[in-house]
């Protein structure tokens, strides 16, 4: 699209204009292979950060930022009231912004019109292809937004019983893990040529030998890390700073993506994009992207995805090797020992041998 347009000109109409226009271009590609995805929102999206970036840079007037960068003020409110008083960390606050206005429109503009109606459709009329946890956090958020608003005194208080609840049955599946040997195997085929392979490797190595969360990596910051006592300073769920050892090998990653293949920029965290602008990674959703990634480069098909298959696979591990609840509870920085007790489950030969013959059955 070629309107010629001079920068300090866009507008919001300018934006939405070319999120709608017909485009041909290569929008949502990976590896030069075009993926399907909703256009319209992905150009809207990248035409934003775009004009972020310019603002930024002084190119467009700061003070007058385009009308499609607000965001709306009950979600602000919402961040501000999840800040406050409930605690919540930036990234709690982002994915509860981020779910609540998906559905924020369909409540209407004045609380005082909320009703039950409203707020059951919600939570039952849903998309076929929306998974069982995505339903969970649309029931979490919503409870979480009506609560706010209770608390402005916006909006009956009774309409907290109107979310239907999502049912999730504790403890009722086992943890998905990959077998030791095929995590060395992983490892053992993530490159050190390029930038992109050296950070990967990295990050890979950090997620098997710690067993770290994705957001412990993509929170890591320079100053997290102590290079003589070689341990590492994590945050967290709770925002309480842990030190954890550093092992050998994933210490040597680190060191190698730091000296070798991360960018010099102002921001003090580690994990960046390898293209300019040179950014920080924006989620913790982008580590589950990079574990599948590897693992599509390595050939690696028909295994459990996402990043927390790591840590799922390295306190199966410590369980067979003989380590009790507690102590992995405590490797894993679970608050409760009950959250530990999922792995209970996972150890096929101890259960077999405690097992006991179903009635009618042989043994």
């Amino acid at each position: 699209m070629q309107a010629r347009i001079p920068a300090k000109e866009i507008t919001d109409d300018t934006i939405e204009q070319f999120a709608l226009h017909n485009c041909r271009c290569g929008i949502r590609t990976k590896r030069g292979r075009r993926v399907t995805g909703t256009g319209t929102r992905d150009r809207r999206r990248g035409a934003r950060r775009f004009v972020n970036f310019l603002r930024e840079r002084g190119v467009i007037n700061l003070s007058a930022p385009p009308d499609a960068l607000a965001i709306d003020p009950r979600l602000d409110g919402l961040a501000e009231w999840l800040r406050h008083e409930r605690g919540a960390t930036e990234e709690t606050i982002r994915r509860y912004q981020h779910e609540a206005g998906r559905w924020i429109g369909v409540l209407g503009k004045d609380p005082g019109h909320y009703n039950a109606a409203i707020i059951r459709s919600i939570v039952l009329d849903q998309r076929q292809e929306r998974s069982r946890s995505s339903i969970r956090m649309t029931v979490t958020v919503l409870r979480a937004f009506l609560r706010f608003t209770v608390s402005q005194g916006l909006c009956a208080p009774f309409l907290l019983h109107a979310v239907p609840p999502a049912v999730r049955r504790k403890l009722s599946t086992v943890p998905r893990v990959i077998p030791a040997a095929t995590i060395e195997d992983i490892i053992a085929s993530s490159g050190t040529t390029t930038p992109v392979d050296i950070r990967d490797r990295a990050i890979l190595l950090l997620l098997a030998r710690m067993a770290l969360r994705a957001g412990d990596v993509w929170q890591l910051r320079l100053s997290d890390i102590d290079w003589r006592a070689s341990r590492l300073r994590l945050h967290g769920k709770s925002r309480r700073g842990t030190m954890l050892p550093l092992p050998q090998d994933a210490g040597e990653a680190l060191l190698a993506y730091i000296e070798d293949a991360r960018p010099v920029v102002s921001t003090d965290r580690v994990f960046l994009r390898t293209q300019a602008p040179f950014t920080p990674l924006r989620s913790s959703a982008e580590i589950a992207g990079i574990v599948a990634r590897v693992l599509k480069r390595g050939g690696f098909s028909h295994l459990p995805t996402g990043s927390h298959v790591f840590r799922h696979s390295l306190a199966s591990a410590w369980l067979r090797d003989g380590a009790d609840l507690d102590q992995i509870g405590v490797a894993l920085r679970h608050a409760s020992r009950d959250t530990t007790a999922i792995y209970a489950k996972v150890d096929i030969s101890m259960l077999s041998a405690v097992a006991q013959s179903w009635p009618g059955a042989a043994s």
